[in-house]
């Protein structure tokens, strides 16, 4: 075990004073050195005296030493603080060692840094271990994509409910918040459910599978919050609005295909998709709803029919609504194929007919039954 002498602390020293960067450099060297050798046990005045020293020059030397001088310090648990938030903001480089694993900066320290310094340095605090929830929200409140991601990811984070509640509405627009929420334990059933209808079929499968809904509470989930996303006063939803405008250009240029009406609800955007119907059905947005989330699928048989959309996309639709009630498989098999007989044997004019009932809000049942009299008075 070596201890540095009194005459090599007189040189550290000598060092110090020059204001050559070759001379600095030289001495950051020889500290740096000093804590990577072998078998050497400083005592805790050495170790000041070269954190004192590396604390007067750092600023003045070469990138590489700095990020030597930066993992080596990251490591200790015992720097002075003013060198390490020195680190902490230098190039990202030289800072990245200390944000990401330096338990001396304290939740004011990264805050700071979160405020101040540039995206890479946001990322870095964004991984950190044991992240708090003050920490958190300075990274929620930068409002960029892919440190809130970052932070998503970090199941050493804490985030608090205000901020959940934040991005969970978020994710209506932001897709790609939306896997990494429904990974966090903070998400709760309260706050899955408002997800629950913008999110993929996929994501539909991992709440279900995460959050036990009996079939009741999965009906009511899937009519109330559809409705509750299409039933805003004009104006209220930007994302609603957007879709019915999109809709809107689709028909218009008669670029709406059984391709396109698929794509979109296979991506999940099941706003965008209820609107483009509506205006291939000329229906209204709850008579919409009813036919297209209504269980047998007679309904939703009838409006494809009338709409010439193709028996292959009708059963598709039929498949994607109702993918995220997986445990109905054995009775949606069953009205999937009384739906697709109905299809079969109806005209398109019988069909269309039925659809203008609806359009001028005839009862939704009585319109079928009197589809279903017709076939019996034609046989």
């Amino acid at each position: 075990m070596r201890h540095l002498s009194t005459v090599e602390i007189d040189d550290l020293y000598r060092l110090a004073r020059q204001k050559s960067v070759e001379g600095r450099s030289s001495l950051t060297q020889i500290v740096s050195d000093l804590f990577d050798e072998e078998g050497n046990d400083l005592t805790a005045r050495e170790r000041s005296l070269m954190f004192d020293i590396l604390h007067r020059v750092v600023r003045d030397v070469e990138m590489s030493l700095r990020k030597r001088v930066s993992t080596q310090v990251a490591a200790t648990e015992d720097a002075p603080a003013e060198l390490v938030r020195m680190l902490a903001n230098d190039a990202i480089e030289v800072a990245y060692p200390i944000l990401v694993r330096s338990r001396l900066l304290h939740d004011a320290d990264l805050i700071d840094i979160v405020r101040n310094r540039t995206l890479e340095h946001q990322l870095a605090v964004a991984i950190r271990q044991d992240l708090s929830e003050t920490v958190a929200d300075a990274l929620f409140e930068t409002g960029e994509e892919s440190v809130i991601c970052a932070l998503l990811r970090n199941q050493d984070a804490c985030i608090s409910r205000a901020t959940m509640e934040c991005l969970v509405e978020q994710s209506r627009r932001v897709d790609t918040f939306r896997e990494p929420i429904l990974q966090r334990s903070e998400l709760g059933e309260d706050l899955a459910r408002r997800m629950f209808m913008w999110v993929s079929a996929a994501l539909r499968q991992a709440i279900l599978e995460r959050f036990e809904f009996d079939e009741q509470t999965l009906d009511d989930l899937l009519e109330q919050a559809v409705m509750e996303e299409l039933g805003r006063e004009d104006g209220e939803d930007q994302a609603l609005s957007k879709s019915q405008e999109l809709a809107d250009r689709l028909v218009e240029s008669d670029e709406v295909s059984p391709e396109l009406l698929l794509s979109v609800l296979e991506q999940g955007e099941v706003t965008l998709f209820l609107s483009v119907f509506q205006r291939l059905t000329g229906l209204s947005q709850p008579k919409t709803l009813q036919i297209v989330f209504d269980g047998g699928g007679e309904g939703l048989a009838i409006a494809c029919k009338a709409s010439a959309l193709p028996k292959v996309t009708f059963s598709s639709i039929f498949s994607l609504t109702r993918r995220a009630r997986p445990q109905l498989h054995q009775r949606a098999a069953r009205d999937l194929r009384r739906a697709l007989a109905l299809y079969d044997h109806m005209t398109r004019e019988a069909a269309q007919k039925v659809l203008r009932m609806w359009q001028r809000d005839v009862d939704y049942l009585a319109a079928i039954r009197e589809l279903e009299i017709g076939y019996q008075t034609d046989g």
